[in-house]
């Protein structure tokens, strides 16, 4: 439980900022995904960078049982997998960039709405809950 608290310490206050980050941007977001469809050496990196840090939490904490500490896992093996994506088809996705740049902004407050909440129950067990 000592490696779930930790991951999640790390995790929750990582995906408050992203979501916080998200809502005062959002009427950036387009622009954004705009200049990332132009570099796919950008996608190839992040997808580097979040392989790593999936592969990390799974090498400590690949945990399965029924409780919250699941969540953790799920995480990282989803950073895992979508750096490997990125990194395979940094081409494609920088496409996709462009038309993803093109939806909705209640979309993407959808979006950081589900990522504020995942980032404030990870912290609450990580900082707060026994």
């Amino acid at each position: 439980m000592a490696n779930s608290k930790t991951i999640a310490g790390l995790i929750g206050p990582t995906l408050i900022a992203l979501a916080a980050a998200l809502l005062i941007n959002l009427g950036s977001i387009s622009a954004l995904a705009e200049s990332v469809s132009h570099d796919p050496a950008l996608v190839l990196m992040s997808g580097v960078l979040s392989f790593v840090a999936g592969l990390a939490v799974v090498r400590v904490h690949n945990h399965w049982a029924g409780d919250w500490a699941v969540l953790v896992t799920i995480l990282g093996w989803l950073l895992l997998v979508s750096g490997l994506v990125r990194m395979l088809f940094p081409i494609r996705l920088a496409g996709m960039a462009a038309n993803f740049g093109q939806s909705t902004g209640f979309i993407e407050a959808g979006e950081a709405v589900v990522l504020l909440v995942i980032g404030a129950f990870l912290s609450y067990k990580a900082y707060i809950s026994n």
